[in-house]
């Protein structure tokens, strides 16, 4: 069973973590998010769950307003041809649904088997926010502390400039 939300924030507890969550409806996208949370303080964020052609699985975090062009975030990964996982997939990894992908989901990944991506821009934010395992709340965490979450689940991020990988000429040769 995947963890439950009490044992996300136990968890981060245990880390001496902390964070602070809103309650809100459920959010589908970044603009439901973005009418809801009023002036809720930080990075807000968005998460995609990829699978590549050999069957990888990544978890790519970055900010929500962030264009990410998976041919070219292909590269710099060592990925093959990227796709959105099934939510099946996504479920089995990181215990989640579509609509609440989030870096908390690593608790669920014992295996390590998601190659975690963030956005370095995104980590220079105070605080970030994503969803604790569902889509009816908001946890905001500060940057430091992320990473020493995603360390903790066993996973080591990769911290990649999507900014300079959006670039004329960054493109991936294809």
């Amino acid at each position: 069973m995947p963890a439950t939300e009490q044992e996300l924030f136990d968890r981060l507890a245990e880390l001496d973590i902390e964070c602070t969550t809103y309650r809100h409806p459920a959010v589908w996208t970044v603009e439901e998010s973005k009418r809801l949370r009023g002036d809720m303080p930080g990075g807000h964020c968005k998460s995609l769950f990829l699978k590549d052609k050999k069957g990888r699985v990544y978890l790519v975090v970055a900010l929500e307003d962030r264009e990410i062009d998976m041919k070219r975030l292909r590269r710099p990964i060592g990925a093959a041809q990227l796709s959105f996982a099934r939510p099946e997939l996504l479920m089995e990894i990181l215990g989640v649904t579509p609509g609440a992908v989030t870096p908390f989901g690593l608790i669920n990944d014992v295996n390590a088997t998601a190659r975690v991506v963030l956005d370095r821009e995104m980590l220079e934010q105070d605080p970030l926010n994503y969803h604790p395992l569902t889509n009816e709340a908001t946890t905001a965490i500060a940057p430091g502390d992320l990473l020493k979450f995603i360390y903790g689940c066993g996973h080591e991020p990769r911290i990649l400039d999507f900014e300079a990988l959006n670039e004329p000429g960054s493109g991936s040769g294809d």
